[in-house]
């Protein structure tokens, strides 16, 4: 049997927490009795520095629950950077790991999927959602169109998956030595390798507690998702302006010939040229700018992460 790791990012979720701790409590249980993962298994929540009493009662489940631990960051770095701080203190004390939210919306029981997964030799098992009718509408097809998006862009992703997949302690170790700054774990996770396939499941409500993810956040993260695994955007601005090109071209010969032949009147032609042209340049310019900055980052080399505090660590001292 395999020590199985829940690695569960936290971020103001003191409602939540609570009715997440006693689900899991319930379904690891039931794992460890059916002998599907080894007795020393364990839920690792991470608090991504909450601002509420999200830590306290990370404290008091790993004191009263051998079940739990924790890893609390020094300061909020973000659900992406708080998934990858658990991941990467998790594969030293598990041999698989599986990641999720903790609003208790993807299906705990995709797990045994997982699982059996694993058994038929699977290093990378992902979580997807057998559909979107709990949607709404605008969300459900912006989320579509996204996925289109990053496919036309190249970027290898599983369509309609989050965070919620497991991960063999080799596959963790191998996205270790993957050094970005700027994290997109949907993305990279595929370019990890190893054997994979799917579990569908069916996404539920979130019962307690307010979304982490507004609309804005969401806007953020499908920016970054696209910036920071392919160059596609650079390159289809050199097609616009090539093609602007071409067109400004074709305009300057039509100027000429209304020229001679005195036919050419107003300036409603050079307004409008002077409008297009500005915006394209300002758009490309935020393109550009939008991987200067990534660059910026990423040469600086900063951590993605600091841990305060790890419960594991110090139960072991």
């Amino acid at each position: 049997m395999e020590t199985l790791y829940l690695v569960i990012p936290c971020y103001n979720e003191e409602e939540m927490l609570p009715i997440t701790a006693k689900a899991l409590v319930e379904k690891m249980g039931t794992l460890i009795e059916e002998q599907k993962i080894a007795p020393d298994s364990k839920v690792m929540l991470v608090d991504d520095g909450s601002k509420d009493s999200t830590w306290d009662i990370i404290e008091k489940l790993h004191a009263s629950i051998p079940l739990f631990t924790g890893v609390k960051l020094s300061r909020n770095k973000g659900h992406q950077n708080a998934l990858l701080a658990g991941l990467m203190t998790a594969k030293d004390y598990a041999d698989i790991i599986v990641s999720m939210d903790a609003d208790l919306q993807d299906d705990i029981n995709a797990i045994d999927g997982f699982l059996e997964k694993r058994a038929e030799g699977c290093d990378i098992v992902y979580g997807v959602r057998s559909s979107r009718e709990k949607d709404t509408a605008f969300k459900r097809g912006t989320a579509q169109g996204y996925y289109k998006l990053l496919e036309k862009m190249g970027v290898e992703i599983t369509y309609n998956h989050a965070d919620y997949r497991l991960m063999s302690k080799r596959a963790v170790e191998a996205l270790a030595e993957f050094k970005e700054v700027n994290l997109f774990l949907r993305g990279l996770v595929p370019m990890v390798g190893f054997k994979s396939d799917v579990v569908t499941y069916v996404r539920a409500e979130r019962q307690a507690g307010e979304s982490k993810y507004p609309l804005k956040k969401m806007l953020m993260f499908a920016i970054e998702g696209i910036t920071s695994l392919s160059v596609k955007p650079i390159r289809f601005i050199t097609a616009i302006g090539a093609g602007v090109l071409a067109i400004s071209f074709i305009l300057f010969i039509c100027f000429i010939v209304h020229l001679f032949t005195g036919t050419a009147r107003g300036n409603w032609a050079i307004l409008f040229s002077v409008w297009m042209f500005s915006g394209l340049i300002l758009t490309s310019l935020g393109v550009v700018g939008e991987y200067i900055g990534k660059i910026y980052l990423e040469t600086k080399e900063r951590p993605k992460f600091i841990i305060e505090k790890n419960l594991e660590e110090e139960q072991g001292e």
